[in-house]
């Protein structure tokens, strides 16, 4: 039964055909190929009433396309996969940006339809994938394209979360310009961001696993990218590990200069009592006070006070305190 009533919501279309990949203009034209992929704006309203009367997709998995809920979750129903995964929106100008958003996935035997609120960044990499290679497009390729798109995306990012580190790393060994612990919040806020992202991701994939519904063609493709986004994983892991002791040396740094800090006052406080006791008791006014009478009286008592901080030292030194 064709499919009627779309509206202007097609971003992009593709017939994939033994000759290669064809532009679909409207998506209730008749299928070029063997299958065939389309890309919507779900913000448009077009779009959401076209799903709606879309007989082709199973009516759990139209209601999945159509619902508010983002969160990353699967389903098999009638031979046809839907899913919700999370991906990194772009603007115009930024190809990445740290705003999550959610691709909505219905896939049949002939149709991969892929739905979005805002432009994510998976989408142009799987179009531009596709423009370049287009040969032998089924229902396990498209979406092995898709997400490993996503993968591939969250990949670089990791990768260069990575190289941050390495640098922030260098720049402490080496004592020129170390950064300070909040210079790395960024970084630790990005790579939980990732880490959340990947583990739900792998989750759908795993409850796809599980499911006995699901086509057997899928099942090697699904199980391929779960191990792929286990693999990713652990290098974010492993970037937050190196972030971990990194911030570590950067709180220890910082302790020991504390440390250092409040040694240095304890000692100078320390030099500095006897001689304020010394000037104390030459600051009462009552008789009776050494050198009152004589010229020499203030002389005598700052040596006084200048010899109490000496002895205060010596002690000190005999003591162990005074460290080079």
């Amino acid at each position: 039964m064709p499919l009627t009533g779309m509206g202007p919501g097609l971003i992009w279309g593709l017939d994939f055909t033994a000759e290669g990949a064809q532009p679909v203009q409207h998506c209730d034209s008749a299928l070029a190929g063997q299958f065939r992929w389309l890309h919507l704006n779900l913000a448009d309203h077009g779009t959401r009433r076209w799903i709606e009367t879309a007989d082709i997709l199973p009516v759990a998995v139209r209601e999945l396309l159509l619902s508010t809920d983002t969160h990353q979750r699967a389903l098999v129903d009638g031979g046809a996969v839907g899913c919700v995964l999370h991906d990194f929106e772009r603007d115009f100008d930024v190809a990445d940006t740290a705003r999550v958003g959610a691709l909505r996935i219905a896939l049949t035997a002939t149709l991969m339809l892929t739905t979005r609120l805002h432009p994510l960044r998976s989408a142009d990499i799987a179009r531009h994938r596709l423009e370049r290679e287009a040969a032998g497009i089924g229902p396990a390729q498209a979406l092995e394209l898709l997400v490993g798109a996503i993968s591939e995306n969250v990949a670089d990012i990791s990768r260069t979360l990575g190289a941050d580190v390495q640098r922030a790393e260098d720049a402490f060994l080496e004592g020129h310009h170390p950064p300070a612990a909040r210079d790395l919040i960024g970084i630790r806020r990005r790579s939980a961001q990732l880490h959340r992202l990947l583990m739900g991701m792998r989750g759908v994939l795993q409850r796809l696993e599980q499911d006995e519904d699901l086509p057997e063609p899928l099942l090697p493709v699904v199980e391929k990218l779960a191990q792929r986004l286990q693999s990713i994983d652990a290098d974010i892991l492993g970037v937050q590990g190196e972030l971990r002791l990194l911030r570590d040396e950067l709180d220890t740094q910082e302790a020991q200069r504390t440390n250092q800090n409040l040694y240095i006052l304890s000692i100078v406080t320390a030099l500095m009592l006897p001689a304020t006791l010394v000037t104390g008791i030459f600051g009462m006014n009552t008789g009776g006070l050494p050198f009152a009478d004589g010229p020499w009286g203030t002389l005598h008592a700052t040596i006084l006070a200048v010899a109490a901080a000496g002895a205060t030292y010596l002690l000190l030194r005999w003591m162990g305190f005074m460290r080079r």
